[in-house]
Order: C-alpha cells, then sequence, then structure tokens
C-alpha cells in the first residue's frame, strides 16, 4: 500500500492510503463467539449508540453517532472486552480444556476456582492493565501490572484498587511490556494486547474480543433501520482496536458500501503512522509523552501490523491541544470521553476544517450528508485531568 504525508501547522499530520484487501481478514472462528461469553459475564449490557448533534455541527457532517465506551462492564473504558476474552481463552488452554466445555464465565469461574497461586501479568498504560486485573479479582486469581514511570496516580490507584500490585518502570510502554514479558510461565499467564516475535496468541485474542463492539454497532443499526456509517474513526495505539474495526468493516453487509476508515494517533506517539509511511513496522526513538496516556506506544502490534497497514484510508496524528475542545464538544453531547476518548473528535475535527487537510476531506467524502461513527474509547480514568478539560475557558 501506498501512502502520502502532509504536515499541518500545530503539529497535525495525515497519511493519506490506498488501502489493499488486508490480509488476516478471515480467521478461524472459535467454537464459542466472544460476544457469546461476553454475554454471560456479570453486569453485560450493549453500550449505547449515542447521536452527537454538536459533535456533527463542529465536523460540518450529516450526523455523528458515538459509541460510547466510558462504561463497559463496571469499568471506564472497552479494554475489558479484550482483555476478558484473551483471560477466558488463555485459561481454558492453560487448564488443558476446550472452549465448548467453559463457555462462560460462570463455568470458568469455576474451572480455576483450584488453580490457587495463578498470577495474569501484563504492561498496562491504564485500561488494558486494569481490565486484567478486574478479570484476575473476578476469577480469584493474582495479578501483577507493569506501568511506564509517568502513569498518573490516579490510574495506578484504579488498578490497585482491583486488587493488582503494581510496579512503575523505569521507561516508557514498551519497557513495561518488555518486563511484563519476563513473566511468563507455569505460574502465570502473561496478558498482552501488543505482540513481539513467539508471542501473538494472545494478543490476537485480544482483536477478537474487541468484534463485540461492532457487533453491537450493527445490531443497534439495525434495529432502527438504518444503514451502515460512511466514516469510522478509532484511536490506534499499538493497533489492536485499529484491526478489530478493519477486519469487521472490510467485510460490510451486502449491498453496502465499505465504510471509510480513519485511524488517529497521538503526534508524540504516531507509530502506526510512522511505520505506514516507512512501508515497515518502526519503533519510535522519542518518548511519548501525551496526555492521550493510553496511545502513547512506541511500536505497532506485530499480529494488528498486517490489518492496521493495509485496510485503513486516512492516519491522522493529532497533538494534545486540541483534546480539550473536543472533550468539551462531546460533554455538551451528554459523553463523558477521557482524553483518549476524545481524539477522533479532534483529529477529525482537524481534518474537517484544516485548510491544509483538504486532501483528507476529499479522500473521506465529508460533507453535509455524511455520517460519521467515533468510537469514545473511555471515560474520565483521570478524573482530576476531565475536570480540567471541561473546566477551561473555550
Amino acid at each position: 500500500m501506498s501512502a502520502t504525508t502532509k504536515v499541518a501547522p500545530g503539529g497535525g499530520a495525515v497519511a493519506l492510503a490506498q488501502p489493499d484487501p488486508p490480509t488476516s481478514l478471515r480467521v478461524p472462528a472459535p467454537a464459542i463467539s466472544p460476544r457469546a461469553f461476553h454475554r454471560t459475564m456479570p453486569g453485560y449490557r450493549p453500550t449505547p449508540l449515542r447521536v452527537a448533534p454538536r459533535a456533527a455541527e463542529q465536523l460540518g457532517v450529516g450526523e455523528v453517532l458515538v459509541k460510547d465506551e466510558s462504561e463497559r462492564l463496571g469499568l471506564p473504558s472497552f479494554k475489558v472486552l479484550g482483555a476478558s476474552w484473551a483471560v477466558h481463552r488463555a485459561l481454558v488452554e492453560h487448564l488443558g480444556a476446550a472452549l465448548e466445555e467453559i463457555s462462560s464465565f460462570d463455568r470458568l469461574k469455576a474451572a480455576v476456582a483450584g488453580a490457587r497461586g495463578l498470577t495474569l501479568a501484563a504492561a498496562t498504560d491504564g485500561n488494558h492493565g486494569r481490565a486484567v486485573a478486574h478479570m484476575a479479582a473476578l476469577l480469584g486469581l493474582d495479578a501483577a501490572m507493569y506501568v511506564p514511570s509517568d502513569m498518573v496516580p490516579a490510574r495506578i490507584a484504579a488498578i490497585e484498587d482491583e486488587g493488582a500490585t503494581v510496579t512503575v518502570i523505569d521507561g516508557g510502554y514498551d519497557d513495561a511490556v518488555a518486563r511484563s514479558a519476563q513473566d511468563a510461565g507455569e505460574h502465570c499467564l502473561v496478558i498482552s494486547d501488543t505482540s513481539w516475535p513467539g508471542y501473538e496468541e494472545v494478543p490476537g485474542w485480544v482483536i477478537e474480543g474487541y468484534g463485540t463492539i461492532f457487533e453491537e454497532i450493527d445490531e443497534a443499526l439495525g434495529r432502527d433501520g438504518r444503514s451502515q456509517p460512511d466514516v469510522v474513526v478509532a484511536p490506534i495505539g499499538v493497533g489492536a482496536l485499529a484491526a478489530a474495526m478493519v477486519r469487521h468493516y472490510w467485510s460490510p453487509r451486502p449491498g453496502e458500501p465499505r465504510a471509510r476508515l480513519v485511524g488517529v494517533e497521538p503526534t508524540s506517539a504516531a507509530c502506526v503512522f510512522e511505520s505506514v509511511v516507512a512501508g515497515h513496522i518502526v519503533t519510535l526513538e522519542h518518548p511519548q509523552t501525551s496526555i492521550m496516556a493510553g496511545l502513547n506506544c512506541a511500536t505497532p502490534s506485530l499480529v494488528a501490523w498486517p490489518l492496521v497497514s493495509r485496510g485503513i484510508d486516512v492516519y491522522l496524528a493529532v497533538p494534545d491541544e486540541p483534546i480539550a475542545d473536543a472533550t468539551r464538544v462531546l460533554a455538551e453531547d451528554g459523553i463523558v470521553a477521557g482524553e483518549c476518548g476524545a481524539a477522533g473528535l479532534a483529529a477529525m475535527s482537524a481534518a474537517a476544517h484544516g485548510p491544509e487537510l483538504a486532501e483528507a476531506r476529499s479522500a473521506l467524502g465529508l460533507g453535509e450528508d455524511t455520517r460519521v461513527l467515533l468510537l469514545c474509547t473511555e471515560g474520565a480514568t483521570n478524573p482530576e485531568a476531565y475536570r480540567r478539560l471541561i473546566g477551561s475557558d473555550g
């Protein structure tokens, strides 16, 4: 796939791609679907698909829909969908059982009741680790989380409140990933949402788990007799959620055109953007310091790369400054969005109005009849920062 790039004033940038049908669209379906398992979890219900008129006005489009993941299975983020499914599959494999035998959360909990001394480990910028720790607590297992040195205290406290031990690593997210990998063994299962050579199965299950989001979206649209959105926007990070987006929307419903896909990253942590431009996976050498903490990743996931490198139409890198305005606009639409949750609207606002991004507007077909779907991936995971964002003038 070829891509052209343009740097915008203020530090933003865009890569316009000519996507190919990506590889790895079809994977063998598990005996139990992720959503079937999610339905058995305590407190499961589909998250809302909200209409956001202020966001539509901001973008100058016909409609903006927001998949609101600010509350999911008792946590303020979508991450628990990938974490819970990956934990389920990893534990079933660890126990030497089949998915058909352990098809529900209650059966899983009963099956691991005798597995005392087993630990779930992960590296995290916040939400993924909290989700893995939450699953460990629900199942009566131990949890060990590794976090980068710039993790804010509120996110560390939230993970510890789930009963996990938290170790702060001197370095960034990739350093935390490397440390978590050292724990893998007979008594510790590493549940990572990114992958590296020799560790690809679990992150693939994380991507599978995120498919529930898109099944819920289809269900909500179908219930109202509505067509698919024209443009779908997701934050990238290491690429797991964006890979699930690509896999879903490159297989559109019969008779409907494929949605145009947008991936969003912070300018200081645009590892997929830079890799797409280079034509191969690169690791960022500079520190990743965005307030969009969950997206502060230096290397794309090996498992996600075949999908996110070939199946996205426009890659947008956005600086931190527009996040406050996007957060306030979403708040006016009744949506509590943390920094990562507001990233999509911030990036699309630049694409919709920036004179230097006219090519992106054209590629996405943005206009008064366009229907845009934003994935709001988290709520106020740092409450103090959220209050500052929506409380400032603007």
